[in-house]
């Protein structure tokens, strides 16, 4: 073996790899990977934004300088492509988006009695414990704002708990969700609302195990989608920033100028329905009852020219005949992807298919499907919204003929 190796490459996971395979936690291209595993820092080698960085698991490459991890974020998306042979190879590979530090607008955080004071944050790398935070360069302020909140209504708390707190930045401020907490009788009630209002908080629920139950909202909450306030319910869906939303949406919006007619299949709140809607027509289907009438009501609202479908596309995919009455397709599943619809989206004459992904992987075999019937991969844009972390998402184009 030889005793000094140059650190190639990022793995799926985050290690640095060499040329023979040798893996190194925490190393960046260009790095020097001694026989005892010991590490020569490399020119894309930098100081981690947070001292939490290593037992946290919310992040897994602050060490890597920005080209790097644009490259990272790349190398993910056109691997995966490259997995399933030449029928996906893109023509167009387009820079990759990273999102900027303290732009995250949504989180799932947890909290535990942590020896008589509460610790928030994430989960320890490979872990179930939990790395209290003391700050955060990924979350929005007003979300970090929150969490030094909401300690110290858990300092006020006796005996064990495991909390999980959902955060989400909306137009009219944070939307926070307790799971695994009780307040019982009306004193904690009234203490309840006392903080919320006191913290300004836009609407706080509380899950004992029945599902969320708004104890705050005095105004109903709303996030904004293409330029339409649309209702946000407990736990919806949301892009993750709203910068890495809009390299999305302003991909399908390039990609399908001039489209009359277009389905958004997983629609969830309207993301690209109301992207896109105006010049367009688009038919919004979504499963999710409460998100299908979320984006109904604001459609109605708004004027926009968005029908809105409750259906499950897993059970119930659109058929040829109903495909085949538009021109465009959108679609952004979930991480399993949408292996039935798109078989039929692959038979369909739809010429356009924009294709968002949170998972290379799926969207690849799903991609592969659609080559076989006859679509070209013309326009591939990685994104990578989790700043530092290595989940990535992609927007991609595919072409009737």
């Amino acid at each position: 073996m030889t005793e000094t190796e140059e650190i190639i490459r990022i793995a799926a996971k985050g290690d640095g790899i060499t040329e023979s395979g040798r893996h190194s936690p925490f190393a960046a291209p260009g790095d020097l990977l001694h026989i005892d595993g010991t590490l020569e820092h490399g020119p894309h080698h930098v100081d981690p934004a947070c001292r939490h960085f290593g037992p946290c698991g919310g992040c897994q490459l602050q060490h890597v300088d920005d080209a790097m991890l644009a490259a990272f974020v790349t190398d993910r998306v056109v691997n995966a492509a490259q997995s399933q042979g030449r029928g996906l190879v893109a023509d167009h590979v387009l820079p990759a988006h990273l999102s900027p530090s303290y732009s995250r607008r949504r989180a799932t955080l947890h909290a535990v009695n942590g020896g008589g004071s509460p610790l928030i944050g994430f989960h320890e790398n490979g872990s179930h414990r939990i790395v209290g935070i003391s700050e955060c360069p990924v979350l929005a302020p007003e979300l970090f704002d929150a969490v030094n909140k909401l300690r110290r209504l858990l300092a006020q708390r006796k005996g064990k708990y495991a909390v999980d707190i959902e955060l989400t930045l909306a137009e009219q401020g944070v939307a926070c969700g307790l799971k695994g907490l009780s307040f019982e009788g009306l004193a904690d009630a009234e203490a309840l609302l006392d903080f919320a209002r006191e913290s300004g908080f836009a609407r706080l629920t509380v899950d004992e195990g029945y599902g969320p139950e708004v104890r705050w909202e005095p105004a109903p909450v709303t996030v904004s989608l293409g330029g339409v306030s649309v209702p946000l319910p407990p736990g919806a869906f949301l892009q993750a920033t709203a910068d890495g939303e809009e390299a999305l949406t302003s991909c399908a919006r390039e990609w399908l100028d001039g489209t009359k007619f277009v389905a958004d299949l997983f629609s969830g709140l309207g993301t690209f329905a109301f992207a896109l809607a105006g010049p367009a027509k688009v038919l919004a289907a979504e499963a999710s009852r409460d998100a299908f009438l979320a984006s109904k009501a604001a459609a109605a609202s708004s004027g926009r020219p968005v029908h809105a479908l409750h259906r499950d596309l897993f059970r119930n995919p659109l058929q040829l005949d109903e495909l085949n009455r538009f021109g465009a397709v959108v679609l952004d599943p979930p991480r399993a992807g949408a292996r039935e619809q798109v078989k039929l989206i692959a038979d369909s004459t739809v010429e356009r298919v924009v294709y968002i992904s949170c998972n290379p992987s799926s969207w690849a075999r799903d991609g592969a499907l659609l080559a076989e019937g006859g679509y070209r991969l013309t326009h591939l844009r990685p994104v990578g919204q989790f700043r530092w972390s290595t989940h990535v998402e992609l927007a991609s184009l595919f072409v009737k003929g």
